[in-house]
Protein backbone atom coordinates (compact mmCIF):
# COMPACT_ATOMS: atom_id res chain seq x y z
CA UNK A 1 0.00 0.00 0.00
CA UNK A 2 1.45 3.72 -0.84
CA UNK A 3 1.90 5.96 1.45
CA UNK A 4 -0.73 7.84 0.29
CA UNK A 5 -3.54 5.26 -0.06
CA UNK A 6 -2.24 4.33 3.93
CA UNK A 7 -2.65 7.76 4.48
CA UNK A 8 -6.66 7.71 2.92
CA UNK A 9 -7.57 4.95 4.40
CA UNK A 10 -6.72 6.15 7.89
CA UNK A 11 -8.51 9.22 7.23
CA UNK A 12 -11.24 7.77 6.17
CA UNK A 13 -11.24 5.49 9.01
CA UNK A 14 -11.29 8.38 11.54
CA UNK A 15 -13.54 10.45 9.50
CA UNK A 16 -16.54 8.45 10.61
CA UNK A 17 -16.33 9.95 13.85
CA UNK A 18 -19.01 12.22 14.73
CA UNK A 19 -19.37 13.92 17.97
CA UNK A 20 -22.46 11.88 19.90
CA UNK A 21 -24.17 15.11 20.45
CA UNK A 22 -24.05 16.11 16.93
CA UNK A 23 -25.57 13.31 15.40
CA UNK A 24 -28.71 12.48 14.09
CA UNK A 25 -31.13 9.32 15.00
CA UNK A 26 -29.94 6.59 12.20
CA UNK A 27 -32.66 4.72 10.55
CA UNK A 28 -33.16 1.12 11.98
CA UNK A 29 -31.98 -0.80 8.91
CA UNK A 30 -29.35 1.47 9.01
CA UNK A 31 -28.40 0.95 12.68
CA UNK A 32 -28.80 -2.72 12.35
CA UNK A 33 -25.84 -2.46 9.69
CA UNK A 34 -23.74 -0.85 12.41
CA UNK A 35 -24.30 -3.45 15.38
CA UNK A 36 -23.55 -5.76 13.18
CA UNK A 37 -20.25 -3.91 12.14
CA UNK A 38 -19.06 -3.67 15.56
CA UNK A 39 -19.91 -6.69 16.93
CA UNK A 40 -16.32 -8.05 16.27
CA UNK A 41 -15.29 -6.14 18.88
CA UNK A 42 -12.65 -7.81 21.58
CA UNK A 43 -14.69 -8.76 25.20
CA UNK A 44 -12.92 -6.35 27.15
CA UNK A 45 -14.18 -3.32 25.50
CA UNK A 46 -15.22 -0.38 27.03
CA UNK A 47 -18.53 1.24 25.78
CA UNK A 48 -19.54 4.42 27.90
CA UNK A 49 -23.17 4.30 30.19
CA UNK A 50 -26.25 5.06 28.71
CA UNK A 51 -27.89 8.37 30.27
CA UNK A 52 -31.32 7.95 32.19
CA UNK A 53 -34.35 9.24 30.29
CA UNK A 54 -35.76 12.21 31.25
CA UNK A 55 -38.29 10.19 33.28
CA UNK A 56 -35.43 8.51 35.20
CA UNK A 57 -34.14 12.34 36.22
CA UNK A 58 -37.14 13.77 38.58
CA UNK A 59 -35.20 14.40 41.57
CA UNK A 60 -36.56 16.74 44.89
CA UNK A 61 -33.80 18.98 45.54
CA UNK A 62 -34.71 20.89 48.25
CA UNK A 63 -31.67 19.10 50.05
CA UNK A 64 -29.02 20.89 48.18
CA UNK A 65 -28.32 17.91 45.74
CA UNK A 66 -28.28 18.47 42.31
CA UNK A 67 -29.35 15.12 40.09
CA UNK A 68 -26.71 13.29 39.33
CA UNK A 69 -24.95 13.83 35.48
CA UNK A 70 -22.29 11.19 34.92
CA UNK A 71 -19.93 12.50 32.90
CA UNK A 72 -19.35 9.89 30.53
CA UNK A 73 -23.24 9.39 29.72
CA UNK A 74 -24.11 9.27 26.52
CA UNK A 75 -27.24 9.96 24.95
CA UNK A 76 -28.89 7.18 23.26
CA UNK A 77 -30.09 4.38 25.37
CA UNK A 78 -30.39 1.11 24.44
CA UNK A 79 -32.67 -1.50 26.14
CA UNK A 80 -32.33 -5.49 25.39
CA UNK A 81 -35.83 -7.33 24.49
CA UNK A 82 -37.48 -8.41 28.33
CA UNK A 83 -37.16 -11.83 27.05
CA UNK A 84 -32.99 -11.37 26.49
CA UNK A 85 -31.06 -12.07 30.00
CA UNK A 86 -26.93 -12.26 30.03
CA UNK A 87 -26.93 -16.34 30.51
CA UNK A 88 -29.00 -16.16 26.71
CA UNK A 89 -27.18 -13.52 25.24
CA UNK A 90 -23.80 -14.51 26.21
CA UNK A 91 -24.62 -18.18 24.59
CA UNK A 92 -25.96 -16.63 21.52
CA UNK A 93 -22.55 -14.43 21.42
CA UNK A 94 -20.55 -17.87 21.68
CA UNK A 95 -22.75 -18.99 18.83
CA UNK A 96 -22.33 -16.31 16.79
CA UNK A 97 -18.73 -16.33 16.99
CA UNK A 98 -18.17 -12.91 18.67
CA UNK A 99 -17.05 -14.35 22.07
CA UNK A 100 -14.46 -17.68 22.61
CA UNK A 101 -16.29 -20.43 24.57
CA UNK A 102 -14.55 -20.24 27.99
CA UNK A 103 -16.30 -22.18 31.21
CA UNK A 104 -14.69 -19.74 33.54
CA UNK A 105 -16.37 -17.50 32.14
CA UNK A 106 -19.25 -19.10 31.92
CA UNK A 107 -19.55 -19.92 35.39
CA UNK A 108 -19.29 -15.56 36.34
CA UNK A 109 -22.20 -15.40 33.79
CA UNK A 110 -24.08 -17.58 35.72
CA UNK A 111 -23.49 -15.23 38.93
CA UNK A 112 -24.85 -12.77 37.00
CA UNK A 113 -27.61 -13.93 35.91
CA UNK A 114 -28.68 -15.32 39.66
CA UNK A 115 -28.68 -11.79 40.28
CA UNK A 116 -30.87 -11.14 37.84
CA UNK A 117 -33.36 -13.51 38.17
CA UNK A 118 -33.27 -11.80 41.89
CA UNK A 119 -34.03 -8.46 40.33
CA UNK A 120 -36.90 -9.21 38.50
CA UNK A 121 -39.05 -9.83 42.03
CA UNK A 122 -37.33 -6.52 43.72
CA UNK A 123 -38.73 -3.20 43.54
CA UNK A 124 -36.62 -0.65 45.72
CA UNK A 125 -38.30 0.95 49.03
CA UNK A 126 -39.52 4.19 48.52
CA UNK A 127 -36.38 6.61 49.58
CA UNK A 128 -37.65 9.22 52.28
CA UNK A 129 -36.83 12.64 51.90
CA UNK A 130 -33.46 13.89 53.26
CA UNK A 131 -33.41 15.41 56.58
CA UNK A 132 -30.08 17.64 57.01
CA UNK A 133 -28.25 17.27 59.82
CA UNK A 134 -25.84 19.78 62.08
CA UNK A 135 -23.05 17.58 63.38
CA UNK A 136 -19.15 18.36 62.16
CA UNK A 137 -18.60 17.26 58.75
CA UNK A 138 -15.51 15.18 59.97
CA UNK A 139 -17.43 13.54 62.84
CA UNK A 140 -20.09 12.49 59.93
CA UNK A 141 -17.41 11.49 57.86
CA UNK A 142 -15.80 9.38 59.82
CA UNK A 143 -19.31 7.52 60.54
CA UNK A 144 -20.89 8.72 63.52
CA UNK A 145 -24.45 8.68 62.70
CA UNK A 146 -27.24 10.92 64.88
CA UNK A 147 -29.82 10.00 62.24
CA UNK A 148 -30.83 6.49 62.05
CA UNK A 149 -31.14 4.78 58.91
CA UNK A 150 -33.29 2.36 57.76
CA UNK A 151 -32.96 -1.65 57.90
CA UNK A 152 -31.95 -2.67 53.90
CA UNK A 153 -35.20 -4.34 52.90
CA UNK A 154 -35.48 -8.30 53.60
CA UNK A 155 -35.43 -8.75 49.49
CA UNK A 156 -32.29 -6.71 48.91
CA UNK A 157 -30.39 -9.12 46.40
CA UNK A 158 -26.64 -9.33 46.96
CA UNK A 159 -24.39 -7.37 44.92
CA UNK A 160 -21.71 -8.14 42.62
CA UNK A 161 -17.51 -7.58 43.08
CA UNK A 162 -15.66 -9.07 40.05
CA UNK A 163 -12.29 -8.02 40.21
CA UNK A 164 -9.40 -9.49 38.11
CA UNK A 165 -6.21 -8.26 36.24
CA UNK A 166 -6.58 -6.39 33.05
CA UNK A 167 -7.78 -8.38 29.89
CA UNK A 168 -9.85 -10.53 32.04
CA UNK A 169 -13.36 -9.41 30.63
CA UNK A 170 -14.28 -7.29 33.39
CA UNK A 171 -16.01 -4.31 31.08
CA UNK A 172 -17.57 -6.52 29.02
CA UNK A 173 -19.31 -8.78 31.55
CA UNK A 174 -20.58 -5.11 33.20
CA UNK A 175 -22.34 -4.49 30.03
CA UNK A 176 -23.58 -7.70 29.70
CA UNK A 177 -25.44 -7.60 33.32
CA UNK A 178 -26.22 -4.41 32.31
CA UNK A 179 -27.91 -4.23 28.90
CA UNK A 180 -29.93 -7.23 29.95
CA UNK A 181 -31.55 -5.82 33.00
CA UNK A 182 -35.29 -6.50 33.48
CA UNK A 183 -37.31 -4.18 32.09
CA UNK A 184 -38.61 -2.67 35.11
CA UNK A 185 -35.67 -1.41 35.95
CA UNK A 186 -35.66 1.87 34.42
CA UNK A 187 -33.76 3.74 37.50
CA UNK A 188 -29.83 2.53 36.59
CA UNK A 189 -26.56 3.80 35.78
CA UNK A 190 -23.25 2.35 34.46
CA UNK A 191 -20.54 4.23 35.08
CA UNK A 192 -16.85 4.93 35.38
CA UNK A 193 -15.85 4.93 38.98
CA UNK A 194 -13.30 8.00 38.64
CA UNK A 195 -16.00 10.08 36.88
CA UNK A 196 -18.34 9.31 39.72
CA UNK A 197 -16.00 10.13 42.39
CA UNK A 198 -15.52 13.50 40.53
CA UNK A 199 -19.09 13.92 40.71
CA UNK A 200 -19.70 12.85 44.38
CA UNK A 201 -16.86 15.86 44.79
CA UNK A 202 -18.74 18.47 42.86
CA UNK A 203 -22.05 17.49 44.84
CA UNK A 204 -20.01 17.70 48.48
CA UNK A 205 -18.75 21.13 46.74
CA UNK A 206 -22.06 22.65 46.29
CA UNK A 207 -23.41 21.13 49.59
CA UNK A 208 -21.21 23.56 51.55
CA UNK A 209 -22.00 26.74 49.31
CA UNK A 210 -25.67 26.09 50.17
CA UNK A 211 -25.66 24.96 53.66
CA UNK A 212 -24.61 25.62 57.30
CA UNK A 213 -21.18 24.68 58.07
CA UNK A 214 -21.27 21.33 59.91
CA UNK A 215 -24.10 20.01 58.19
CA UNK A 216 -23.85 16.45 56.78
CA UNK A 217 -23.43 15.91 52.70
CA UNK A 218 -23.19 12.34 52.98
CA UNK A 219 -26.87 11.50 53.57
CA UNK A 220 -28.45 14.10 51.12
CA UNK A 221 -26.49 13.08 48.24
CA UNK A 222 -26.47 8.99 49.12
CA UNK A 223 -30.59 9.65 49.28
CA UNK A 224 -30.15 11.49 45.99
CA UNK A 225 -28.57 9.01 44.32
CA UNK A 226 -30.42 6.37 45.76
CA UNK A 227 -33.94 7.96 44.72
CA UNK A 228 -32.29 8.41 40.75
CA UNK A 229 -30.48 4.64 41.45
CA UNK A 230 -31.90 0.83 42.20
CA UNK A 231 -28.88 -0.81 40.19
CA UNK A 232 -25.74 1.20 39.80
CA UNK A 233 -22.70 -0.65 38.10
CA UNK A 234 -19.34 0.68 38.90
CA UNK A 235 -16.37 0.01 36.45
CA UNK A 236 -12.31 0.36 37.95
CA UNK A 237 -14.13 0.35 41.44
CA UNK A 238 -10.57 1.71 43.59
CA UNK A 239 -9.55 2.96 46.59
CA UNK A 240 -6.86 5.91 46.64
CA UNK A 241 -6.90 8.14 49.12
CA UNK A 242 -7.92 9.20 52.91
CA UNK A 243 -11.18 11.50 51.82
CA UNK A 244 -12.31 8.97 48.89
CA UNK A 245 -12.10 6.19 52.01
CA UNK A 246 -14.32 7.85 54.16
CA UNK A 247 -16.78 9.13 51.55
CA UNK A 248 -17.03 5.61 50.27
CA UNK A 249 -17.37 4.18 52.89
CA UNK A 250 -20.63 5.92 54.17
CA UNK A 251 -21.93 5.99 50.66
CA UNK A 252 -22.16 2.47 50.40
CA UNK A 253 -23.38 1.94 53.88
CA UNK A 254 -26.26 4.76 53.45
CA UNK A 255 -27.01 3.48 49.79
CA UNK A 256 -27.36 -0.15 50.68
CA UNK A 257 -29.59 0.30 53.56
CA UNK A 258 -31.80 2.60 50.87
CA UNK A 259 -32.34 -0.42 48.80
CA UNK A 260 -29.67 -0.08 45.73
CA UNK A 261 -27.87 -2.72 44.70
CA UNK A 262 -24.13 -2.37 43.03
CA UNK A 263 -22.36 -4.84 40.45
CA UNK A 264 -18.74 -3.14 40.67
CA UNK A 265 -15.91 -4.56 38.96
CA UNK A 266 -12.02 -3.92 40.58
CA UNK A 267 -8.45 -4.90 39.89
CA UNK A 268 -8.28 -5.63 43.65
CA UNK A 269 -9.92 -8.09 46.15
CA UNK A 270 -11.54 -6.28 48.38
CA UNK A 271 -9.44 -6.68 51.23
CA UNK A 272 -6.87 -5.15 48.98
CA UNK A 273 -8.62 -2.07 48.63
CA UNK A 274 -6.96 1.06 50.04
CA UNK A 275 -3.90 -0.92 51.33
CA UNK A 276 -1.25 0.68 53.23
CA UNK A 277 -3.06 3.63 53.08
CA UNK A 278 -3.33 6.49 55.95
CA UNK A 279 -5.91 5.50 58.64
CA UNK A 280 -6.52 2.46 56.66
CA UNK A 281 -8.29 0.91 59.69
CA UNK A 282 -11.23 3.62 59.19
CA UNK A 283 -12.27 2.47 55.97
CA UNK A 284 -12.37 -1.59 57.24
CA UNK A 285 -15.77 -1.56 58.00
CA UNK A 286 -16.56 -0.66 54.63
CA UNK A 287 -14.32 -3.51 52.97
CA UNK A 288 -16.18 -5.97 55.68
CA UNK A 289 -19.70 -4.44 54.29
CA UNK A 290 -18.07 -5.20 50.63
CA UNK A 291 -17.37 -8.62 52.09
CA UNK A 292 -20.37 -9.46 53.75
CA UNK A 293 -22.89 -7.83 51.25
CA UNK A 294 -21.53 -8.88 47.83
CA UNK A 295 -20.71 -11.73 45.83
CA UNK A 296 -17.10 -11.12 45.62
CA UNK A 297 -15.62 -13.36 42.22
CA UNK A 298 -12.18 -13.44 40.76
CA UNK A 299 -12.60 -13.48 37.57
CA UNK A 300 -8.95 -14.63 36.37
CA UNK A 301 -9.27 -17.68 33.97
CA UNK A 302 -5.64 -17.49 32.64
CA UNK A 303 -7.11 -15.96 29.22
CA UNK A 304 -6.09 -12.51 28.37
CA UNK A 305 -8.89 -11.08 26.05
CA UNK A 306 -6.41 -8.13 25.32
CA UNK A 307 -3.95 -10.98 23.67
CA UNK A 308 -5.84 -11.70 20.92
CA UNK A 309 -4.72 -11.33 17.75
CA UNK A 310 -6.06 -8.22 15.89
CA UNK A 311 -5.21 -5.87 13.16
CA UNK A 312 -3.16 -2.79 13.95
CA UNK A 313 -3.98 0.45 13.00
CA UNK A 314 -1.06 3.19 12.52
CA UNK A 315 -1.93 5.97 14.85
CA UNK A 316 1.48 5.65 16.84
CA UNK A 317 5.08 7.60 15.28
CA UNK A 318 8.25 7.25 16.24
CA UNK A 319 10.71 9.02 16.61
CA UNK A 320 10.37 12.59 16.68
CA UNK A 321 11.14 13.15 12.76
CA UNK A 322 10.27 15.63 10.28
CA UNK A 323 8.92 12.93 8.55
CA UNK A 324 6.34 12.04 10.88
CA UNK A 325 5.49 15.41 11.77
CA UNK A 326 4.67 16.33 8.50
CA UNK A 327 2.54 13.02 8.50
CA UNK A 328 1.00 14.27 11.58
CA UNK A 329 0.02 17.45 10.09
CA UNK A 330 -1.49 15.58 6.89
CA UNK A 331 -3.67 13.46 9.12
CA UNK A 332 -4.81 16.77 11.15
CA UNK A 333 -5.22 18.89 7.91
CA UNK A 334 -7.49 16.25 6.40
CA UNK A 335 -9.70 15.42 9.57
CA UNK A 336 -10.50 19.25 10.18
CA UNK A 337 -10.91 20.37 6.28
CA UNK A 338 -14.82 19.15 6.76
CA UNK A 339 -15.42 20.00 10.35
CA UNK A 340 -15.56 23.13 10.94
CA UNK A 341 -12.45 25.93 10.92
CA UNK A 342 -9.19 25.08 13.19
CA UNK A 343 -9.55 27.80 15.44
CA UNK A 344 -6.40 28.23 18.66
CA UNK A 345 -6.72 28.94 22.29
CA UNK A 346 -10.28 27.63 22.45
CA UNK A 347 -11.98 28.16 26.06
CA UNK A 348 -13.85 25.39 27.77
CA UNK A 349 -15.28 24.93 30.94
CA UNK A 350 -14.15 22.95 33.54
CA UNK A 351 -15.90 23.49 37.28
CA UNK A 352 -16.11 27.25 36.86
CA UNK A 353 -12.03 27.67 35.31
CA UNK A 354 -11.25 27.78 31.47
CA UNK A 355 -8.88 25.15 30.40
CA UNK A 356 -7.42 26.55 27.00
CA UNK A 357 -7.12 24.34 24.08
CA UNK A 358 -4.18 25.20 21.69
CA UNK A 359 -5.59 24.01 18.36
CA UNK A 360 -8.84 22.57 17.92
CA UNK A 361 -11.93 22.52 15.31
CA UNK A 362 -15.39 21.05 16.10
CA UNK A 363 -14.28 17.44 16.88
CA UNK A 364 -10.73 17.21 16.46
CA UNK A 365 -8.08 18.41 18.95
CA UNK A 366 -4.39 18.70 18.86
CA UNK A 367 -2.03 19.72 21.90
CA UNK A 368 1.67 18.83 22.49
CA UNK A 369 2.51 16.83 25.26
CA UNK A 370 4.48 19.71 27.18
CA UNK A 371 0.34 21.79 26.71
CA UNK A 372 -1.36 18.53 28.07
CA UNK A 373 0.53 16.90 30.78
CA UNK A 374 3.53 19.56 31.52
CA UNK A 375 0.39 21.77 33.70
CA UNK A 376 -1.51 20.48 36.66
CA UNK A 377 -4.69 19.19 35.01
CA UNK A 378 -6.85 16.87 36.74
CA UNK A 379 -8.84 13.63 35.97
CA UNK A 380 -11.94 16.45 35.50
CA UNK A 381 -9.99 18.40 32.60
CA UNK A 382 -8.97 15.36 30.56
CA UNK A 383 -12.70 13.79 30.85
CA UNK A 384 -13.90 17.38 29.55
CA UNK A 385 -11.51 16.98 26.60
CA UNK A 386 -11.93 13.53 25.63
CA UNK A 387 -15.72 14.81 25.97
CA UNK A 388 -15.69 17.28 24.03
CA UNK A 389 -13.30 15.93 20.98
CA UNK A 390 -13.80 12.58 19.57
CA UNK A 391 -10.04 12.47 18.11
CA UNK A 392 -7.74 13.83 19.63
CA UNK A 393 -3.53 14.39 18.94
CA UNK A 394 -0.71 14.52 21.11
CA UNK A 395 2.35 15.02 19.36
CA UNK A 396 6.06 15.52 21.02
CA UNK A 397 5.75 12.92 23.78
CA UNK A 398 9.09 12.32 25.28
CA UNK A 399 10.62 9.11 27.26
CA UNK A 400 9.92 9.88 30.75
CA UNK A 401 12.04 8.51 33.48
CA UNK A 402 12.34 8.79 37.34
CA UNK A 403 12.33 12.41 37.25
CA UNK A 404 8.94 12.91 35.50
CA UNK A 405 6.74 10.97 37.45
CA UNK A 406 4.02 13.94 37.46
CA UNK A 407 4.08 14.02 33.77
CA UNK A 408 3.29 9.92 33.46
CA UNK A 409 0.71 9.71 36.01
CA UNK A 410 -0.98 12.93 34.28
CA UNK A 411 -0.33 11.19 30.95
CA UNK A 412 -2.33 7.92 32.47
CA UNK A 413 -5.02 10.14 33.22
CA UNK A 414 -5.38 11.11 29.69
CA UNK A 415 -5.16 7.82 28.01
CA UNK A 416 -7.58 6.49 30.59
CA UNK A 417 -9.69 9.18 29.73
CA UNK A 418 -9.34 8.46 26.21
CA UNK A 419 -10.56 5.05 27.07
CA UNK A 420 -13.19 5.67 28.73
CA UNK A 421 -14.56 8.08 25.98
CA UNK A 422 -13.61 6.18 23.16
CA UNK A 423 -11.46 8.65 21.58
CA UNK A 424 -9.35 8.51 18.63
CA UNK A 425 -5.52 9.07 19.56
CA UNK A 426 -2.85 9.82 17.11
CA UNK A 427 0.36 10.18 19.27
CA UNK A 428 4.19 11.19 18.13
CA UNK A 429 6.45 10.11 20.59
CA UNK A 430 10.51 9.87 20.94
CA UNK A 431 10.62 6.10 21.56
CA UNK A 432 8.07 3.28 20.48
CA UNK A 433 4.76 3.81 22.54
CA UNK A 434 4.66 1.00 25.06
CA UNK A 435 8.42 2.35 26.01
CA UNK A 436 7.66 5.66 27.15
CA UNK A 437 7.18 4.95 31.13
CA UNK A 438 10.35 2.67 30.91
CA UNK A 439 13.48 3.51 32.71
CA UNK A 440 16.53 1.79 31.58
CA UNK A 441 18.93 2.12 34.86
CA UNK A 442 20.58 -0.69 36.90
CA UNK A 443 19.33 0.53 40.81
CA UNK A 444 18.61 -2.13 43.05
CA UNK A 445 15.21 -0.57 43.42
CA UNK A 446 14.88 -1.48 39.67
CA UNK A 447 16.20 -4.79 40.09
CA UNK A 448 13.54 -5.39 43.18
CA UNK A 449 10.71 -4.74 41.19
CA UNK A 450 11.34 -6.62 38.28
CA UNK A 451 9.67 -10.13 39.16
CA UNK A 452 6.54 -7.79 38.97
CA UNK A 453 7.37 -6.41 35.84
CA UNK A 454 7.53 -9.17 34.24
CA UNK A 455 4.13 -10.77 35.71
CA UNK A 456 2.74 -7.54 33.93
CA UNK A 457 4.49 -7.99 30.57
CA UNK A 458 3.70 -11.14 30.60
CA UNK A 459 -0.29 -10.48 31.03
CA UNK A 460 0.09 -8.08 28.33
CA UNK A 461 1.86 -10.18 26.06
CA UNK A 462 4.99 -7.39 25.47
CA UNK A 463 8.33 -7.99 25.37
CA UNK A 464 11.37 -6.39 27.06
CA UNK A 465 12.23 -5.31 23.43
CA UNK A 466 8.54 -3.60 23.30
CA UNK A 467 8.56 -2.25 26.89
CA UNK A 468 11.75 -1.77 28.12
CA UNK A 469 13.07 -4.31 31.39
CA UNK A 470 11.66 -1.82 33.91
CA UNK A 471 9.45 1.15 34.40
CA UNK A 472 9.89 4.29 36.25
CA UNK A 473 7.07 3.56 38.63
CA UNK A 474 7.36 1.67 42.04
CA UNK A 475 4.67 1.41 44.15
CA UNK A 476 1.66 -1.56 43.43
CA UNK A 477 -0.67 0.80 42.58
CA UNK A 478 1.22 3.00 39.99
CA UNK A 479 2.35 -0.52 38.48
CA UNK A 480 -0.99 -1.34 37.74
CA UNK A 481 -2.17 2.06 36.47
CA UNK A 482 0.98 1.36 33.97
CA UNK A 483 0.16 -2.42 33.21
CA UNK A 484 -3.45 -0.75 32.31
CA UNK A 485 -2.43 2.45 30.43
CA UNK A 486 0.10 0.29 28.22
CA UNK A 487 -2.75 -2.70 27.60
CA UNK A 488 -5.21 0.31 26.62
CA UNK A 489 -2.32 1.98 24.19
CA UNK A 490 -2.37 -1.60 22.71
CA UNK A 491 -6.46 -1.74 22.71
CA UNK A 492 -6.61 2.13 21.13
CA UNK A 493 -3.87 1.40 18.08
CA UNK A 494 -6.39 -1.37 16.68
CA UNK A 495 -8.23 -1.43 13.40
CA UNK A 496 -11.63 -2.00 15.65
CA UNK A 497 -10.68 1.07 17.57
CA UNK A 498 -10.17 2.98 14.51
CA UNK A 499 -14.03 2.03 13.46
CA UNK A 500 -15.35 2.50 16.32
CA UNK A 501 -13.88 5.29 17.91
CA UNK A 502 -16.54 8.45 18.80
CA UNK A 503 -19.16 5.65 17.64
CA UNK A 504 -22.49 6.90 19.47
CA UNK A 505 -23.47 3.36 19.27
CA UNK A 506 -20.96 1.30 20.76
CA UNK A 507 -23.68 -0.53 23.45
CA UNK A 508 -24.59 -1.98 20.15
CA UNK A 509 -21.55 -4.65 20.30
CA UNK A 510 -23.44 -7.19 22.46
CA UNK A 511 -27.04 -6.53 21.46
Amino acid sequence: MTATASLSRRVFLASRFRHPSRVLARSKPSLRRSQASIASVQPDFTPPPPPPSSSQRTLDTSAGVPPYRAPEQRRNEWHAPSRVTPMSKYKELIDNGTLRPDDHQLQIVGKLQKLHDELRNYNQPTVEEAVVQTPSFLQRLFGSQAETLPEPPSNLPKGLYLYGDVGTGKSMLMDLFYLTLPPHITRKSRVHFHAFMIDVHKRLHDFKKTHPPGADPILPIARALAKENTVICFDEFQVTDIAVAMILRRLLECMIKFGVIFVMTSNRHPTKLYKNGIQRASFLPAIDLLMSQFDVTDLDSGTDYRKMPRALSNVYFHPLTEEHNLEIQKIFDALTAHDGPVVQDKQLDVWGRKLKIPESSDNVAKFTFDELCGKPLSAADYLEVTKEFNTIFVVDVPKMNLGHKDLARRFITFIDACYENHTKLFVTSEVPIYQIFSDEGTTQHSKEKTEHMRSVMDELGISDQQIGTTSIFTGEEELFAFARACSRLVQMGTQEWAMTAGHEDKHAMIL
